[in-house]
C-alpha cells in the first residue's frame, strides 16, 4: 500500500501512481449506469498526463500561488484541472456552476472574490455560461476552457515542471456550504489531503478491483475529497455520475454501484430516504447490492427510521444493515473524523426531557429520541465542551464538539476574525483544537451528534433540535415524505425567541382542503410528540425552502425569510406576508 504519510506532497503521490500502475483505471465518468459502455475511463498515466498539460496552459497565464476558480461539472476535466493546478502550485477553488437563480450567481460570485481568483477554468460546453455570468458580474477574471483528451502524450519530458510542493503547501480551497453562515474557505495543505486520505484508506479497506463511487457533487467536501482524490491518492480508483441524473432517477445510483464494482458510496441521509420513496418494486428487479461494503450516511442527521427503512426494503438486492456506516466530517477537518464500519448502525435511545437539558440519558421505556453513532474518531482527538465555559464536559454531557489533528486545516482563507474564534482554540492548557459548532456526546468512545449550535432552539426554557420536529412530521405524514422542512423559532412580543414555526414542502400539488387537514395534522404530531405548539404552519411548493448547494437545509435564511414576510406559501395559517398581493392569517392557500 502506497504511503501517504510519509509523501511529501500530493503530486508526489501521483507521480508514483502514474510510473507503477499507470495502465489502471483511476476514474470513470459514467454517463448511464444501466450501460457500462458509456463509461469514459481514464488510467493514471491518461489522469497525469493531462494534468501535465493543463498545467502547463495554466502556467502561461497565471503564475504560481494563483487561485484557480473551477466551474466544472462532473468530468474528467474537471478531476484533471484539480490535479492540473496541484501540479502548476496553484490553488485549486472549486464551485457550483454559477446556474440560472439569482441567488446561485451570487453565491458563486462570492466565492470567486473571496478566494481572489486569478482565473476560471471551465469546460467548452460550459464556456458561454460562465463567460456570460462573469461579465454580469462585472467579474473580469481570464476564463480558460481545456478539454480532456486521452490519446495526450504531453508528458514530463515536454518540461511541465511540476510545482515543488511540501505538506505545508495550499492545495485547495474548499468552501463550506453556508447552511448557517456565508461561506468560507477552508485552507486545506498537501499534508491535510494526504493524512485525511491515508485515515480513510485503514478506515475503508479495499479488495483489489474494489473502487470508490458515487453523484456527490464535486465541489463539495463529500464529493471532492471522498469520492475523488482520497481514492485517487489511495490507488483505488472511482467511479462518478452527474448529480442531476440521480435527483431525477435515483435508481441509476444504485445501479452505478452494481455496474461498476463500487464497494464505497456516500451520500446524506436524505438520498436514501429519496431512494424509498422513488424506487418501486419493479426497479429493484435485478438489482444487485451484494457488494456495497460501505454505505456512508454524513453531511447532514442521521435518521435511524430511515436507515432501518432503507435496510429491509433493499434487503432482497443483497444490501446488508452492516453495510451502513453512519458518520461525520467537515471541511474544516478536511473530511473524515468519525466512522466505525462493519457493524449494523448503534442506536442510542435517549430521554428527551435529559437531551433538553444537555444530557444523553437512558430512555427509561426504551423508546425515546433516537441518536445514532457516528463512529469512533478516526486519527484525530475529540472533545466535548461546554461552549460557554470553554470547559471540558464529563461523560455524557452535551456540549460542543472540539477536534485536533493533522487532518485539521490551517482557517479560513484571508478571514483572520472567523479563523480565530474557530480554530487554535485552548483546552485544559493546550492549543491547536477546531470548534466545530455541532453539539453532540462521546459515549464509549464513540459520538453522538445532536445538532448546531447556531440552529438549536430555546423555546420556553427548553432547548429543541429542529431536525427532530422535521423528521417526525416527516415520518408520520407522507405528503412531506421525501420533500425538505425547516423547523424556526422567531421572536415573540416581547423580543426573545420564543414562537416555533413549522415550514415545509409538500410532495404534490393540494387541494385546500387537503392542506389545511395536512396542516392540522402537523400541529397535532407537535404537540404530542413534543409537547410543543406551532406559532405558525407554511407549507410551501417543492423547492420552497433553501437549501446549500450540498443539500443541506439553510434554516437562518428560512428564519429571515419568515420574518420579512417573503415567504410565499400554498397555505399559511398564522402568517402574514409583507405584501398587499397576497391576503394571510386567514389559512386561505397562497
Amino acid at each position: 500500500m502506497v504511503d501517504l504519510l510519509g509523501a511529501r506532497s500530493v503530486s508526489e503521490i501521483f507521480a508514483l501512481h502514474a510510473r507503477e500502475r499507470g495502465d489502471r483505471p483511476a476514474v470513470a465518468i459514467v454517463k448511464d449506469p444501466s450501460d457500462p459502455t458509456s463509461a469514459q475511463w481514464i488510467s493514471y498515466a491518461q489522469l497525469d498526463r493531462a494534468a501535465s498539460e493543463f498545467a502547463r496552459e495554466l502556467l502561461e497565464v497565471c503564475p504560481v500561488g494563483s487561485r484557480v476558480l473551477l466551474l466544472q461539472p462532473t468530468s474528467a476535466e474537471f478531476v484533471a484541472s484539480v490535479l492540473g493546478c496541484i501540479y502548476a502550485g496553484m490553488v485549486a477553488v472549486p464551485s457550483s456552476m454559477p446556474g440560472r437563480y439569482q441567488q446561485d450567481q451570487q453565491r458563486v460570485l462570492g466565492i470567486a472574490r473571496d478566494a481572489a481568483a486569478d482565473c476560471v477554468l471551465t469546460t467548452p460546453d460550459e464556456r458561454d455560461e460562465v463567460v456570460n455570468w462573469a461579465e454580469r458580474q462585472g467579474f473580469s477574471t481570464p476564463v480558460l476552457s481545456q478539454s480532456f483528451d486521452p490519446a495526450c502524450r504531453a508528458d514530463r519530458s515536454d518540461e511541465v515542471r511540476v510545482h515543488e510542493a511540501d505538506r505545508e503547501t495550499v492545495a485547495v480551497l474548499q468552501y463550506t456550504s453556508g447552511s448557517t453562515t456565508d461561506p468560507k474557505g477552508s485552507v486545506v495543505t498537501h499534508g491535510n489531503l494526504l493524512a485525511n486520505a491515508a485515515t480513510t484508506a485503514a478506515a475503508f479497506p479495499m479488495e483489489d478491483g474494489e473502487r470508490f463511487g458515487g453523484w456527490l457533487p464535486n465541489y463539495h467536501d463529500m464529493g471532492l475529497i471522498g469520492l475523488i482524490l482520497s481514492p485517487l491518492l489511495a490507488g483505488c480508483g472511482t467511479a462518478l455520475m452527474s448529480p442531476t441524473l440521480f435527483l431525477r432517477r435515483p435508481r441509476a445510483w444504485l445501479q452505478l454501484i452494481q455496474n461498476f464494482d463500487i464497494a464505497l458510496s456516500a451520500a446524506p441521509n436524505f438520498a436514501y430516504d429519496l431512494c424509498l420513496s422513488k424506487v418501486s418494486e419493479d426497479d429493484m428487479r435485478g438489482l444487485d447490492l451484494s457488494g456495497w461494503k460501505y454505505a456512508v450516511s454524513g453531511s447532514e442527521p442521521v435518521s435511524a427510521p430511515v436507515l432501518d427503512d432503507f435496510a429491509s426494503r433493499f434487503a432482497p438486492t443483497g444490501f446488508r444493515p452492516e453495510s451502513f456506516v453512519p458518520c461525520f466530517g467537515m471541511a474544516e477537518a478536511t473530511l473524515l473524523v468519525t466512522a466505525t464500519p462493519g457493524r449494523p448502525p448503534a442506536v442510542l435511545r435517549c430521554d428527551p426531557d435529559g437531551l433538553e437539558r444537555n444530557r444523553v440519558e437512558p430512555a427509561a421505556d426504551g423508546t425515546g429520541r433516537a441518536l445514532v453513532s457516528c463512529g469512533e474518531p478516526r486519527d484525530i482527538e475529540a472533545r466535548i465542551v461546554d461552549p460557554r465555559t470553554l470547559e471540558e464536559l464529563p461523560l455524557g454531557g452535551v456540549g460542543e464538539i472540539w477536534l485536533r489533528g493533522e487532518s485539521v486545516v490551517r482557517g479560513y482563507w484571508h478571514n483572520d476574525a472567523a479563523t480565530r474564534a474557530t480554530f487554535g482554540q485552548r483546552l485544559d492548557g493546550e492549543g491547536g483544537f477546531l470548534r466545530t459548532g455541532d453539539l453532540g456526546v462521546l459515549i464509549g468512545g464513540e459520538l453522538y451528534v445532536t445538532g448546531r449550535i447556531k440552529e438549536m432552539m430555546i423555546i420556553r426554557g427548553r432547548n429543541i433540535y429542529p431536525h427532530d420536529i422535521e423528521a417526525e412530521l416527516r415520518r408520520h405524514h407522507q405528503p412531506l415524505r421525501d420533500v425538505a422542512g425547516s423547523v424556526v423559532s422567531v421572536p415573540t412580543d416581547r423580543g426573545d425567541d420564543g414562537h416555533l414555526v413549522v415550514i415545509h414542502e409538500v410532495r404534490r400539488q393540494a387541494t385546500e382542503g387537503e392542506l389545511s387537514h395536512l396542516a392540522a395534522q402537523m400541529r397535532t404530531t407537535l404537540a404530542r410528540e413534543f409537547g410543543l405548539h406551532a406559532h405558525a404552519v407554511v407549507i410551501l411548493r417543492r423547492g420552497g425552502v433553501r437549501r446549500t448547494t450540498s443539500g443541506k437545509v439553510q434554516r437562518a435564511v428560512m428564519r429571515s425569510l419568515y420574518v420579512r414576510g417573503e415567504l410565499r406559501p400554498l397555505w399559511a395559517d398564522g402568517y402574514v406576508p409583507h405584501t398587499e398581493l397576497t391576503s394571510a392569517g386567514t389559512g386561505e392557500p397562497r
